[in-house]
């Protein structure tokens, strides 16, 4: 496929990021996707800065963003921002307004997130239709699906570790906001499974990069994927059974074999590798190391380090005795909420860009299975903790993804019990950063681990 290279209008930048510095220093905290919060933000270097549409007040911004102590370990966290300005922010971008600016390129205009403004989300919308380069972005189309013009945009107001916008109730986009250098796994491992025609993924049909340069790695920034009109949020598709005491056991077998029949293709489609000896004692280590760490941030783990330490220990006991299994790419953040329950009742899994706490390498790990099916086992209990729904739950998706496979997850209670532990582990680090007032439900669940 061709593509055509653009070159973006002049845009006078000296000035531009002190004049936003006091701006954003308030701002950024506040994002729900900023890693930082807790830390003081002591400065910003901007990267690149890249005009979507000339003279149409829409910016693209790549800022790496300097905070103590993690700038000794490194050169600090980098967002990609989208920011419009008017001379006033019409009254429905009131929400979205970053602040007034007073000098440099843009003094006398309002700054504002730009992905809130219809008229900025079309522009990225017709920038992915077309294939091609502008400044330091890079505009790809893949061979699966068409981008229609002027789809009306809608953002989705429920912001995780990106932001999302849906176009004519035909596609969405994904704009991650914390970028790191490589291909994101949400764009890579999608794109493989379209290889394997696998349909329980919605496929990428067009993305957006940044590179370094020409010998490095490209950066993924953003994507585009069919949007799937009707389909139910498995977290709530899930609660709306519990509150009505609605039996939720077919739709969670169902789940295990969408999980198993995604697992499988994945397995075809990427290199897998088997866990010896040294993969799981180094395994087990990193479990332990997490679990100590986190039982300094959330005090109310430490009564429980012991017992949760015993589950690692047994996992490491196991690969010394010669146990192995087989590691693969996997989903990475499996549960209830990054499944879609289609009206035809088919489940589809999204959102495969792994915990975004996580380095990306780390992220692009192959892993045995049980660790996606071990989050999805958490999902249940998060929904009913220790109770006869999420018990019944729990084993229906458990026989739904034997049925695919003609193998039982629950044939390795080590491996699993050690997975769900450390993700409880997890949701109770994010929990105590996030949801304090949540950070009952994965203690309830490690105290049981523990014992």
């Amino acid at each position: 496929m061709s593509e055509a290279t653009t070159r973006p209008t002049a845009q006078p930048v000296d000035d531009l990021l002190p004049s936003l510095d006091p701006l954003l220093r308030a701002w950024l905290p506040r994002r729900r996707w900023f890693a930082g919060k807790g830390r003081p933000v002591t400065g910003f270097t901007l990267e690149s800065v890249t005009e979507l549409l000339p003279d149409a007040g829409l910016l693209h911004l790549l800022v790496r963003v300097h905070q103590p102590p993690a700038d000794e370990e490194g050169p600090g966290d980098r967002y990609q921002l989208l920011i419009g300005t008017a001379e006033a922010a019409a009254p429905h971008l009131a929400p979205a307004v970053i602040g007034h600016v007073t000098h440099g390129p843009l003094a006398g205009r309002t700054a504002y997130e730009a992905l809130q403004d219809p008229r900025h989300s079309a522009v990225l919308l017709e920038r992915l239709r077309i294939p091609g380069a502008l400044g330091a972005l890079r505009f790809h189309r893949g061979p699966h699906g068409e981008v229609p013009r002027d789809l009306p945009p809608r953002p989705l107001m429920a912001e995780q570790s990106n932001s999302s916008v849906v176009y004519g109730d035909t596609l969405i986009a994904k704009v991650f906001r914390r970028v790191v250098p490589g291909t994101n796994p949400d764009l890579e491992l999608p794109l493989a499974l379209a290889r394997e025609n696998c349909d329980r993924v919605p496929t990428p049909v067009a993305w957006f990069e940044t590179r370094e340069s020409d010998h490095t790695a490209p950066t993924t920034l953003g994507l585009l994927q069919p949007f799937l009109k009707g389909a139910a949020d498995g977290w709530d598709l899930a609660l709306k059974h519990l509150t009505n005491q609605q039996d939720f056991t077919a739709q969670a077998r169902d789940l295990g074999r969408a999980t198993a029949e995604v697992h499988t293709a994945l397995a075809r489609a990427l290199p897998t590798v088997t866990y010896t000896r040294a993969h799981i004692e180094q395994l087990a280590a990193s479990m332990t190391h997490r679990l100590e760490a986190t039982a300094q941030q959330v005090p109310a783990l430490l009564p429980h380090v012991p017992g949760l330490r015993s589950a690692f220990d047994a996992l490491a006991r196991l690969g010394a005795d010669g146990r192995t299994w087989q590691a693969q790419r996997i989903h990475g953040d499996l549960h209830l909420g990054q499944c879609l329950r289609e009206p035809s009742g088919a489940w589809k899994l999204i959102d495969f860009e792994g915990e975004p706490s996580r380095p990306l390498a780390e992220r692009r790990l192959p892993h045995p299975v049980h660790r996606d099916i071990a989050g999805m086992l958490r999902s249940f209990d998060y929904a009913s903790p220790q109770s006869d729904w999420s018990r019944s739950c729990r084993a229906a998706y458990c026989d739904g993804y034997a049925q695919v496979t003609g193998t039982d997850p629950r044939t390795s209670p080590v491996l699993l019990r050690a997975y769900e532990t450390d993700k409880a582990i997890y949701e109770s680090l994010y929990e105590a950063r996030h949801r304090p007032d949540w950070l009952k439900v994965p203690l309830a669940a490690l105290q049981h681990l523990a014992e």
